[in-house]
Order: C-alpha cells, then structure tokens, then sequence
C-alpha cells in the first residue's frame, strides 16, 4: 500500500472537484422563488387566482375560467405553462363535477380604488371607404384614373403626408375594384353554371 502513488491528473481532479463544491455551497447566490409566495389569507388568495385568471383571459379570450381554474389546479398555478397548453390545444376540459370557487368580493374600500374607468366603446366603421371618408372617389373612381407620380420622396412633412395619404387612398380603392371584379366574376361564373 505504501508504494501506491496519486497520479497528478487525479490530484487536479480533486482540487477542482473541491473547489466547485466549496464555491457552490459557500458562494452561489440564494435562489430566486420561482413561484409566488403563499398569501396570508384565502381572500387574497383567491384576489391572486382571479388576477392570474383575468390575465390567461386576456391573452386567451376563446377559453372560459371554469377551464382556466380547473388547469391552474392540476399543474400549480403557473400562468405560462396553462397559456402554453392552451396554445398547443392540449389544455383539457374540467369534469361536469368540477365547480370553480365563487369570485372573490371586494371590500367597499378597494373598489373605488381597483376599478377602472371605462372608455366609451369606439362606434365601428363598416368598412375603409366610411373610415377613411373615400365615398366620393368611389363614386368618381370609374370616371377617372389615380394621378401621375410624382417624385418619390419629398423633403417637405406636408408633401410626403399627403403622397402617402394619396397612396393609401388609391391602395384602398385598388383592392375595392379587385374585390368588384372578383365578385362579379363570381356571379357570373354562378349564372353561366345555371
């Protein structure tokens, strides 16, 4: 036994195996929470679910919350591993036996403070001719032509928003006469097959 000899290479090995292990217990920050620390009651609790629910129904308006909670309980709680299953399409549907809890109810003091303001709903435009007020053109579109070109770039702000509100203007009409002549082909189409 006494002629046995440390070979260097298993030397070097066990000085840095040695020191990774002191430098990993010794000097390795501590470690982040990856999830979120419980909460002191079951009413902010349930305010912590709804806010995560809210936001998997922002990003995922088509899924109901009855199947976003039954997810958030099978797989912790994590808000992108249920919206990256809801993505693939594998989230699975709950049990008929699964009833979510209630919605929390605020306190008369928080709701002042955590409801917003609503913005009156915009009214919709039916289409690109109403929004960008293109009626006109369209009743004079068959009469005349989109105008000449002019150069390509102007250096004056007024002369190149106007050249782009014209190039908008003649791009919208453009796919309104593709889209005539598509339905009237179609039409025709239909008749001759009659």
């Amino acid at each position: 036994m006494a002629d046995e000899q440390v070979s260097l290479t298993s030397l070097i090995l066990i000085v840095v195996l040695g020191g990774l292990v002191i430098r990993y217990l010794f000097f390795s920050p501590p470690a982040a929470p990856t999830a979120p620390r419980p909460a002191r009651d079951a009413q902010s609790a349930s305010r912590a679910r709804e806010a995560m629910v809210q936001r998997i129904q922002e990003i995922c308006p088509h899924v109901d919350r009855r199947t976003i909670l039954w997810d958030f309980q099978r797989h912790g709680g994590h808000v992108a591993g249920t919206v990256e299953r809801i993505l693939s399409g594998q989230i699975e549907a709950p049990p008929v036996t699964f009833q979510p809890p209630p919605l929390p109810t605020p306190s008369p003091s928080s709701t002042a403070q955590t409801q917003p303001v609503k913005a009156p709903p915009k009214p919709a435009e039916p289409d690109l001719i109403t929004r960008y007020k293109l009626q006109n053109k369209v009743q004079a579109d068959g009469e005349s032509e989109p105008a000449a070109k002019t150069k390509a770039w102007s250096s004056n702000r007024d002369e190149r928003q106007a050249t782009l509100q014209r190039r908008r203007d003649d791009m919208i009409l453009a796919a309104r006469r593709r889209m005539e002549a598509t339905i009237a082909a179609e039409k025709a189409a239909k008749k001759a097959q009659q």
